[in-house]
């Protein structure tokens, strides 16, 4: 964490390639923020019986990720996605894999009050905060006060400066190191290009176009996707593209966690997925080689920022 007043500005260290960390203005980033934000993150009292925190479903030595296909929540309950990543999570501009709410503030309400998550109202969570002394300074300190918006806001703040851009791909290609094994360079050719056409949804600085496509992962969806906001039968089993960074990191994989080695994801998209009918044209049979195929996976690797898994620890 920085070092200087709780009060001055939080400026993240925004890597080589990287625009400037969009912040609202009523929740700029302020160092009081940012702790508060990161000490919330981690604690238990957030959800209804002190068994998980945020922390749990979004581990830092799995970039922000989880380790199972679907998250428990408190008492057992089970939702239906995978947790994703939250690395680079602040440059988003939408959340939720369907794509339903606009901002990191309303995100983040979801989670603690989600029956099958932590189960918890912010009523109950403001009161539970406000007999701890330590939580009224900070509080006091960042915001002025302890409530729900407030809450929210410091969660955000923490979550602003997960920024990982320090792969050795990012080495490679901003800073000009000589970091990448033949077998990754040649993966990483082969993922840019027309024959492979990755880089036609993963690509920029979050390895994102933060679209929607139906990958083919199924012909009957048992997750509707984006249809679930929209409401249109065209986007039956579609979902954000999630992003790349730290991927070897983040299985398993899917919005659903059904795959659970990069090996297996490439093979997906070399048969080209189930033929669903709103399937994205970018998936397709690709015929790769068994080289090509590991090629690929090489090139994965690479996204995988050490110092970013190393920089985050339980305060």
């Amino acid at each position: 964490m920085q070092e200087a007043g709780l009060d001055a500005p939080f400026l993240p260290e925004i890597p080589p390639g990287f625009p400037p960390m969009p912040v609202p203005d009523d929740n700029k980033l302020t160092i009081a923020r940012v702790e508060l934000g990161k000490r919330l993150f981690f604690d238990k009292q957030l959800s209804s019986d002190f068994s998980i925190s945020c922390a749990s479903c979004h581990e830092p030595e799995r970039a922000f990720a989880h380790n199972v296909a679907v998250s428990p929540g408190v008492g057992g309950g089970m939702g239906t996605r995978n947790a994703p990543t939250l690395a680079n999570v602040g440059y988003q501009q939408a959340f939720f894999a369907e794509g339903g709410i606009p901002t990191l503030e309303l995100q983040v309400i979801a989670p603690i009050t989600e029956a099958h998550e932590m189960n918890m109202t912010f009523e109950e969570l403001t009161e539970r905060l406000a007999k701890d002394a330590t939580y009224l300074e900070a509080f006091e300190r960042a915001y002025g006060e302890i409530s729900a918006a407030n809450i929210a806001r410091a969660l955000s703040s923490f979550q602003r400066t997960l920024i990982s851009g320090n792969s050795p791909y990012d080495q490679h290609v901003y800073q000009g190191k000589d970091v990448l094994s033949e077998a990754a360079l040649r993966g990483m050719e082969l993922f840019f290009s027309d024959e492979a056409s990755c880089g036609n949804c993963h690509s920029g600085h979050l390895l994102s176009n933060e679209g929607f496509e139906n990958i083919g992962l199924y012909q009957d969806y048992a997750d509707p996707g984006r249809m679930l906001l929209t409401e249109l039968p065209e986007d039956a089993g579609k979902f954000k593209v999630p992003t790349l960074r730290n991927v070897a990191l983040t299985a398993p994989y899917m919005h659903d966690g059904s795959m659970e080695t990069l090996e297996e994801v490439v093979e997906h998209f070399n048969q080209g997925g189930a033929e669903h009918a709103n399937q994205s044209e970018w998936v397709r049979p690709l015929n790769l080689s068994e080289q090509q195929r590991a090629d690929l996976v090489a090139f994965l690797h690479t996204l995988t920022d050490m110092r970013f898994i190393g920089k985050f620890d339980q305060p």
